[in-house]
C-alpha cells in the first residue's frame, strides 16, 4: 500500500493550458478508477517478482483490469440473460401487434402501435435496450482506457502522471514497457506502420483478428443455440443478426486505431464473455432451444429430467409429475361442458322431425302380444 500512497500525482496542471475539455471532465472519475486498478495489479505483479518495467507486468495489469470490471458486471448480465428470455417470450405478442397495424402508414396507427408495444414492454418488464446493457456500461471504460493509454505518451513527455495513481514514475514505466520488447502498449497500427515497426505490425494484426473473431464468435453463440423457434421470428432476432455482422465489421476500421493495450483489453473482454455465454448456454439455455434439447438428452443419459418448476429431479419423480399432470388435465376436461355446435334451420327442422316421428314397434314386441291375444 505504500507504493499506492507514494504514486499519488501531484495536482500539478499539464502545461500548454489547453481550452475547454468536456470529454476528459466526463471521463475523469472513470480513468481515476482506471489508473487505480492498473496500479494496484502492477503493484500485486512486482510483489509477485515480475519486474516493474517489462511488458508482461503492465499487459497482466490489464488483464486484471477486465477480471475487475467484469466481476463486477456480472449483476448486470443475469439482468441481460433475464431480458433476453423475456423478448423471446413476448415474441409473438409483439408480431400479433405488428399483424394488426401491418400496411397502416398513418401516423395514427404508428402511434397505436408504438403504444401498444410499448406496454407489452411494460408489462413484462423488458426493453430491446436491456440485452444491450453490459455492453453499453462497459463501453465508458473502454474509453476511459483508450484515453488513458493515449495520455501516456503526452504525459511521459511532459514528466507527469496521470488523473490518479498513475504516478510520473509509473507513466514512464508504462510508456517504455513493450510486449516481447518489441511493441509498445500505447501503440497504435498506424503508428507501427508508420515506424516501419514490422514485429509490432504482425502482434498488432494478429489481435486485432483475434478481437474481431471473438466479437463475431461471441454473438453467433447466442443465435445459433440459444434461440427458440419462436424468438427466430421476431424482431429482437433481426436485431440479434445485424448486430452480428456490424460490430465485428466495425472493428475492423477501428482496430487499426486502437492502442495494443486497448485492442489486448478487448480480445480479454470477449474471451470472458465467450466463457461466460458458454456456461449460461450449456446450464440454464432458452426453453425451445437447441441448447435445451441438447441439455434435456445430456440429463436423460444420466436419468433426471427437468420438471414444471425447472429444477433438475430424478427421471421417476419427472414420469410421476408427468402422470399427474395428464390426469388433471383429463379431469379438467371432462369437467368442461361441451360446447353446443351451431346447427342450420334445414338441419334442425330434420332433427326435430327425427324426434316427433312414432318409433316402429319392435317385431319380438307384436309376436308376443299375438301369442298373448291366441292363448
Amino acid at each position: 500500500m505504500d507504493l499506492l500512497l507514494a504514486s499519488t500525482p501531484s495536482p500539478t496542471p499539464p502545461p500548454g493550458g489547453g481550452g475547454f475539455d468536456l470529454i476528459g471532465i466526463i471521463l475523469w472519475p472513470l480513468k481515476w478508477l482506471v489508473e487505480a486498478v492498473l496500479v494496484f495489479w502492477h503493484w500485486l505483479f512486482t510483489a509477485m517478482g515480475l519486474p516493474p518495467a517489462e511488458g508482461i507486468t503492465w499487459v497482466l495489469s490489464i488483464i486484471g483490469l477486465v477480471i475487475v470490471v467484469r466481476s463486477a458486471m456480472i449483476p448486470l448480465f443475469v439482468r441481460q440473460i433475464k431480458s433476453q428470455r423475456k423478448m423471446m417470450e413476448i415474441a409473438p405478442e409483439l408480431r400479433k401487434v405488428q399483424e394488426k397495424y401491418k400496411g397502416k402508414r398513418d401516423q395514427l396507427s404508428r402511434e397505436a402501435m408504438s403504444r401498444e408495444t410499448m406496454a407489452l414492454y411494460k408489462k413484462h418488464g423488458t426493453t430491446p435496450v436491456s440485452s444491450c446493457l453490459p455492453l453499453l456500461v462497459q463501453m465508458p471504460v473502454f474509453f476511459a482506457l483508450f484515453s488513458v493509454l493515449n495520455d501516456v505518451t503526452r504525459h511521459a513527455r511532459d514528466g507527469i502522471g496521470g488523473v490518479g495513481l498513475l504516478s510520473a514514475e509509473l507513466t514512464e514505466e508504462f510508456y517504455n514497457a513493450k510486449l516481447f520488447g518489441v511493441a509498445s502498449l500505447h501503440e497504435t497500427l498506424i503508428d507501427a506502420v508508420n515506424t516501419g515497426n514490422t514485429a509490432a505490425i504482425v502482434i498488432l494484426l494478429v489481435l486485432v483478428v483475434l478481437m474481431i473473431l471473438s466479437q463475431f464468435f461471441t454473438q453467433l453463440q447466442i443465435i445459433s443455440k440459444n434461440l427458440s423457434p419462436e424468438a427466430k421470428t421476431g424482431q429482437a432476432y433481426q436485431m440479434q443478426k445485424i448486430m452480428l455482422y456490424v460490430l465485428p465489421f466495425a472493428f475492423v476500421f477501428s482496430g487499426v486505431f486502437f492502442p495494443l493495450g486497448v485492442v489486448i483489453y478487448w480480445f480479454v473482454s470477449n474471451l470472458w464473455t465467450m466463457g461466460q455465454q458458454f456456461l449460461v448456454i450449456r446450464e440454464m439455455p432458452t426453453p425451445g432451444s437447441d441448447a435445451a434439447k441438447a441439455r434435456e438428452e445430456r440429463l436423460a443419459r444420466k436419468g433426471k429430467a427437468i420438471d414444471a418448476s425447472g429444477k433438475v429431479v430424478p427421471m421417476e419423480k419427472y414420469l410421476a409429475e408427468q402422470q399427474r399432470l395428464y390426469e388433471e388435465a383429463e379431469r379438467a376436461k371432462a369437467a368442461t361442458p361441451k360446447r353446443q355446435q351451431p346447427v342450420g334451420k334445414q338441419r334442425a327442422k330434420k332433427q326435430a322431425q327425427k324426434q316427433q316421428a312414432p318409433k316402429p314397434e319392435s317385431p319380438n314386441a307384436s309376436g308376443d302380444g299375438g301369442a298373448a291375444a291366441s292363448s
